[in-house]
């Protein structure tokens, strides 16, 4: 078998015309299977040089780069960031439109205590280690410092807030929560601005049925202030507004009003506050 790879063969080219030699080549089977291998060893190197360094190999399925990949999860965690936005988003607006139109329980919520069977209770019988802690604890508090003040609840801390008033005008209609009318009504000549209470954010400024052209603002401490009735806005949602900065002017907008006039509502934290208990008009 090896001989035969061995043998010698000569290959002749000759004119197809005149029969005439042009080349000739000495060659046998082992020199023809080594130029086939060399050969078919540098196309299979050429091709995968080719896909390997080229962007050719995006084209084929199932072989990306590291960066597409890379790509892919940023956009993904770009989207999934954006959906958390959004529904944050969407929550808020849902509580401000229930806000507007009244859908908000501000009945009082009372708290039921659990049932407990006091004729159980041994009251002569305390507990050695009770009696040590009230002492230490007595002992303690002998050489504090004790305010007369009441401690500070969230309505105290608004109380302590400066309002600036919306509008100086007359007060027309008070705050009745019972006929559902959570705000004041304010009456002033026509054209007067209409001013934001505090510092805060434009939450809200847009065309309702009932209440016309609206504004709220979002202020710290948990507080939004509506502003209904308007003929025209001058802020639009996004804009930051400082205490007294003019947000609108007064008008007669919406179908629930009879007269140019203000109607300013007063949030916190879910619950409408009477205004006259803190602004001044």
């Amino acid at each position: 078998m090896i001989d035969k790879l061995r043998n010698k063969y000569r290959l002749v080219i000759l004119d197809d015309d005149t029969f005439e030699e042009r080349a000739s080549f000495r060659l046998n089977r082992f020199n023809v299977y080594m130029l086939l291998s060399v050969v078919s060893l540098l196309m299979a190197v050429g091709i995968f040089a080719l896909i390997a360094f080229t962007p050719l190999k995006e084209y084929i399925p199932g072989y990306g780069s590291m960066d597409v990949r890379r790509e892919v999860i940023n956009l993904e965690l770009r989207s999934d960031s954006l959906e958390q936005v959004v529904l944050r988003q969407e929550a808020w607006i849902n509580n401000v439109r229930n806000i507007l139109y009244g859908n908000v329980d501000t009945a009082p919520q009372s708290v039921v205590p659990t049932s407990v069977i006091y004729d159980t209770i041994d009251l002569e019988r305390v507990p050695e280690e009770d009696l040590l802690l009230r002492e230490e604890i007595e002992n303690e508090q002998r050489y504090e410092l004790v305010f007369s003040g009441q401690p500070n609840t969230g309505r105290t801390n608004i109380a302590q807030l400066n309002f600036f008033p919306p509008l100086k005008g007359y007060l027309t209609a008070g705050f009745n929560p019972r006929e559902e009318h959570f705000g004041v009504d304010i009456v002033a000549p026509a054209g007067e601005p209409i001013k934001s209470i505090l510092d805060g954010h434009v939450v809200f400024a847009d065309w309702t049925v009932d209440a016309g052209y609206v504004i709220a603002v979002q202020h710290a401490n948990d507080l939004i202030s509506f502003y209904k009735h308007n003929s025209v806005l001058l802020k639009k949602v996004g804009n930051f507004v400082k205490a007294g900065d003019a947000i609108a002017i007064i008008g007669n907008s919406g179908e629930m009003t009879s007269g140019p006039h203000l109607h300013f509502e007063l949030w916190h934290e879910g619950l409408p506050l009477n205004p006259e208990e803190y602004i001044v008009f």
